[in-house]
């Protein structure tokens, strides 16, 4: 079996338009890309409400198309909808059919944190009888140790949690902070999370390690206190979340906050600065962390 695929090249404004009138003309699935992606104008879009962009100013549209449909037709059908210039001609290649889990499992191998601490996909045999292995295989919800601000919560987790102090893993995802936690050795372990999908996610992950984590909705944790609270969001998510933060680490507990990046980290920081005397951690790739202790009550 195979597929094919048309591509395109759009501005911004159109990216859109095109990508849900080629759904609604038989494309199974549609990508957006930058169409600078590999080359010095390549342009990252973190999508966190900092501004509209959504797109880049120059779009590739990818649709893909079961080998027996006119994908052409239904291409330059869906572009005079959508009211997109129909292109003299479709960049086009053909799909051919793949072990897919195969190769879905061929990109993902362990991850290591440090000398001691690894993310461990499931296929996969830990790389040294000694490891501390958190086993997480890629799914819905995001966490899996590759990105460069999980990576800076956990190394903060390790070098800095002590033995039984009680975490909250803020925006858990996958759990895999939180799981990495308990194997930390914290005591007491929550996660929470206003995605569903990332609250089941984060309970699975924590059966599969055979570690002991509450996994709840935030409401359902409002009046309690941690000793340390982890929150891998993005900035302004974080800015605005400070209070509630606060509320959940008792005085002289400890917030690590991650998803910042560098030129965000003094904006970031003033909106913890009324309960929170936090420092730059493990700056990586860009991104920085945000660590430090609750010195103000109120």
């Amino acid at each position: 079996m195979s597929w094919v695929s048309l591509s395109v090249e759009v501005e911004s404004d159109q990216a859109e338009r095109l990508s849900d009138s080629l759904l609604e003309h038989g494309a199974l699935s549609v990508e957006v890309t930058d169409a600078s992606a590999g080359t010095e104008r390549e342009t990252p879009l973190f999508g966190e409400g900092e501004a509209s962009q959504t797109c880049w100013s120059r779009n590739r549209v990818r649709a893909l198309f079961d080998s027996s449909a006119n994908a052409a037709s239904a291409m330059d059908e869906a572009c005079r909808v959508a009211g997109v210039p129909i292109p003299v001609a479709w960049q086009s290649e053909t799909v051919r059919d793949q072990d897919w889990v195969r190769l879905t499992q061929q990109q993902f191998g362990p991850i290591a944190i440090s000398q001691r601490l690894w993310i461990v996909p499931s296929w996969c045999e830990p790389p040294a009888k000694d490891a501390l292995v958190v086993r997480l295989d890629p799914g819905l919800a995001f966490g899996t140790g590759a990105h460069a601000t999980t990576w800076q919560c956990l190394r903060w987790l390790e070098a800095q949690l002590r033995p039984g102090e009680s975490v909250l893993d803020y925006g858990c995802g996958s759990g895999v902070l939180a799981i990495a936690a308990a194997k930390l050795g914290a005591g007491r372990v929550a996660a929470t999370d206003i995605d569903p999908a990332a609250l089941q996610a984060a309970g699975s992950n924590a059966r599969d390690n055979a570690v002991a984590i509450d996994v709840r909705a935030p409401a359902c944790l409002q009046h309690e206190r941690f000793d340390v609270v982890v929150a891998n969001i993005l900035a302004n998510p974080l800015k605005l979340l400070a209070p509630v933060l606060a509320h959940h680490t008792r005085t002289g507990g400890r917030v690590v906050l991650a998803g910042i990046l560098e030129t965000q980290a003094a904006s970031v920081r003033s909106a913890f600065v009324e309960w929170f005397d936090l420092t730059a951690v493990y700056p990586l790739e860009g991104w920085i962390g945000l660590a430090g202790p609750r010195i103000r009550a109120t």
